[in-house]
Order: C-alpha cells, then sequence, then structure tokens
C-alpha cells in the first residue's frame, strides 16, 4: 500500500492534506521566507537556505526572489540555472530542468493538477511530471502544464502556455504555445 506522498510522486490521485505532506509543504514555507524576505542572496547563509529547500540542485543555481514552489524537493536542476523574479515551481511531481536554462520573471512550472469530476476534485489531487532539457529560455510570464516536456536548445516566448510538448531546438510561442520554426543547429 503506498503512502499519500508515494501516490503523488506516481502520478497516482492522492491526499493533498495528508499530515505528512502538509508538514513538507510548511517547511519549505518556511524556507521560502528565509530565502525570499531574511536572507541576501549572495551570502553563505542564502545558499545554505538554497541547498535545504532544492537538495537536487546543480551547481551556479541562482534564484531572484521572491520565488515559490511546493515542496522543492522534487526539482531537479543541472548547473547554471537562472530563475529570474516571481517564478512559480508547483513541484508535486518531478520537475528535471537541464543544464544552462532561463526563466525570465513569473515563469511558472505547474506539475499540480485535478480530477475533472467533482466528488474526487473535492477531496483528491493528480500530479504529472515536467521536463526542460539543457540550453533553454522561457520567456516572462511562461505557463508549463502538467506533463509537458520540452526539448534541449528551446525558446518559450513571452507569455506562452505550454499545453503539449515541444520538441528540441524549437521556437514556441502563443496560447496555447504552437512551434513558430526550428531552431536547430545547422550541419
Amino acid at each position: 500500500m503506498l503512502n499519500e506522498k508515494e501516490k503523488m510522486l506516481a502520478g497516482e490521485l492522492y491526499l493533498a492534506a495528508d499530515p505528512a505532506l502538509v508538514q513538507e509543504r510548511t517547511r519549505a514555507k518556511q524556507l521560502l521566507h528565509r530565502l525570499n524576505v531574511t536572507e541576501y542572496l549572495l551570502t553563505d547563509a542564502a545558499r545554505q537556505v538554497l541547498a535545504e529547500l532544492l537538495p537536487h540542485a546543480g551547481p551556479n543555481l541562482y534564484i531572484e526572489p521572491p520565488f515559490f514552489c511546493d515542496y522543492g524537493s522534487n526539482i531537479y536542476c543541472g548547473a547554471n540555472v537562472y530563475f529570474n523574479v516571481n517564478c512559480v515551481v508547483l513541484d508535486t511531481a518531478k520537475v528535471t530542468i537541464g543544464s544552462h536554462v532561463l526563466f525570465g520573471p513569473g515563469v511558472q512550472l505547474y506539475t499540480a493538477s485535478h480530477p475533472l469530476d467533482v466528488p474526487t476534485r473535492r477531496t483528491l489531487e493528480l500530479t504529472r511530471p515536467i521536463s526542460i532539457g539543457d540550453d533553454c529560455w522561457l520567456g516572462g510570464g511562461v505557463i508549463v502544464c502538467p506533463g509537458v516536456s520540452i526539448g534541449a536548445g528551446c525558446v518559450i516566448g513571452a507569455g506562452a502556455v505550454v499545453t503539449k510538448d515541444i520538441p528540441a531546438y524549437s521556437l514556441a510561442a502563443g496560447n496555447p504555445a504552437r512551434i513558430i520554426r526550428s531552431l536547430a543547429p545547422e550541419s
């Protein structure tokens, strides 16, 4: 029998109000408060908070506060990842971010979802992972929906709502995001 966290990470219906999950989210909110309000980003104390909040982040992670997430522990970042101000990562599922990825202001990554039928939605939630490849740039205000993968080398235009997978080396924009053209390097 899976506990609620295991169900959540497996993409099954789960109870978000489970006391263990509430405790984990509360811990993340306390760390976020320190990061967003108390600590100056270039101090050792701020780096310690980031390491505790995002234990699976590679070197040279930089976050412009404020930053928001559900757990932090479900965010996996490569090296040299930059989040501009007001980014939100609802990491109820694994969020995989490659190396050399840039997030503009107000980017939102949503792994959290809800059942469509009302009785189930009243108590249970769903979640689906997000994956973003190396060398991507997501412009300001981009929203990435649950279950989406964005391939390496992509640029997602400001304000785009990404509802479907985007292949590597694509420029995508719009609501819903559509591929505008290829950015594939010439051979």
